[in-house]
């Protein structure tokens, strides 16, 4: 049962919440205007659909990747000034227990990491979606990119394909290559010079193809030189095309689709996905750590004040900022597992939040 105390604790933490959001959100669309008004005075495009298309999408991305920064520091604003006016020394003095003291921090605190996870996984990849192709249209012409040369990725259980190269221009596959396999062997190779997609039939056109079957010691090899063949293959060329965020642009059942697909094929281009995935559920517990160090750092009343708390508590949004930067790095591009990349951050600040919550003043 939440009483007068928690309310007030409760009112004065979404509340300061709520005006940093405001501020910081006002900035950041500030600083992003005045970063692309060239862009858009060259783009061929109106004032609404730029207000409607680009910055109504922008603020929930931007505030999905710094809610829980936001939160520390809401924490740490007012909880602060409840220090320096002795409120803090007088609740304590009245009996009230720390640990009691923490409980409508907590229940805050679950509060926005709901709202983060429900906006991680529903709203803000929409947004996104609607942002990206706006600025793949009007902004960075360059957000889209084809997958990376010499791809290699199953198109059945018993067949995998091959491409030394794909361009998304005219939608053709050079040095185009199936590998069939029956019991674990290889029975047949086609090779083709060319593969190019007819959006009309949905069907890929080889040129300049040989078929090599395989018999155990026995080969056959017939060549179609300068010879056109219409075959259904279960893939298109939008299979190729990323944008370069589009992890960000899936909903969470898209995206765990999208990764069974990928793993299905056997292509590497899954693991940021993955990484996706679980930093849309490590984010809001992030918002419930960072506000047990906000407050185990603000509640002490010291000399230097708000100034202070306020100093150590961008120091540790700085930290974990990094440490979260170089973990991902890591699990991107090296053989760490996707969760433990992501979630590293959580468990070191976890330990940091435990240490603070001890030597806070009780």
């Amino acid at each position: 049962m939440l009483k007068k105390l928690d309310w007030y604790i409760i009112k004065n933490y979404l509340v300061t919440f709520t005006f940093t959001i405001l501020m910081i959100t006002l900035i950041a669309i500030c600083i992003d205007f005045f970063e692309k008004v060239d862009k858009f005075l060259a783009a061929d495009t109106t004032v609404g659909h730029i207000i409607k298309d680009y910055y109504l999408n922008f603020i929930p991305w931007i505030n999905g990747l710094l809610w829980p920064l936001f939160a520390l520091l809401a924490v740490i604003f007012f909880t602060s000034r409840l220090a320096r006016e002795s409120e803090i020394v007088s609740i304590l003095a009245a009996g009230v227990s720390y640990d009691r003291l923490l409980r409508p921090y907590f229940v805050a605190a679950i509060f926005l990491s709901v709202l983060l996870w429900l906006g991680n996984n529903y709203l803000i990849p929409n947004s996104n979606r609607i942002k990206n192709e706006f600025e793949s249209e009007y902004i960075r012409r360059t957000s889209k990119s084809t997958v990376a040369a010499d791809q290699h990725f199953y198109i059945s259980p018993n067949e995998k394909a091959y491409f030394r190269m794909f361009s998304s221009r005219d939608s053709t596959a050079y040095n185009f290559r199936v590998e069939t396999f029956k019991n674990n062997k290889l029975v047949e190779i086609l090779k083709a010079e060319r593969l190019t997609y007819l959006p009309d039939s949905g069907k890929w056109r080889m040129i300049n193809y040989e078929i090599h079957k395989i018999d155990s010691l026995r080969e056959n090899l017939v060549v179609f030189p300068d010879t056109q063949k219409l075959v259904k293959y279960p893939f298109v060329p939008d299979d190729f095309v990323r944008y370069s965020r589009q992890m960000e642009m899936l909903s969470t059942s898209d995206l765990r689709a999208f990764i069974a697909g990928e793993r299905a094929k056997g292509m590497d281009t899954a693991k940021k996905y993955v990484i996706e995935l679980y930093r849309r559920t490590a984010d809001p517990f992030t918002i419930i750590i960072l506000t047990i160090i906000g407050v185990s750092v603000a509640s002490r009343k010291v000399r230097g004040g708000m100034g202070f708390h306020l100093a150590m508590g961008i120091i540790i949004g700085a930290a974990f900022v990094i440490i979260s930067k170089f973990s991902i790095t890591f699990a991107s591009n090296l053989s760490i597992p996707a969760s433990v990349g992501v979630w590293v951050p959580n468990i070191v600040f976890s330990f940091v939040a435990y240490f603070l919550y001890l030597r806070a003043q009780k």
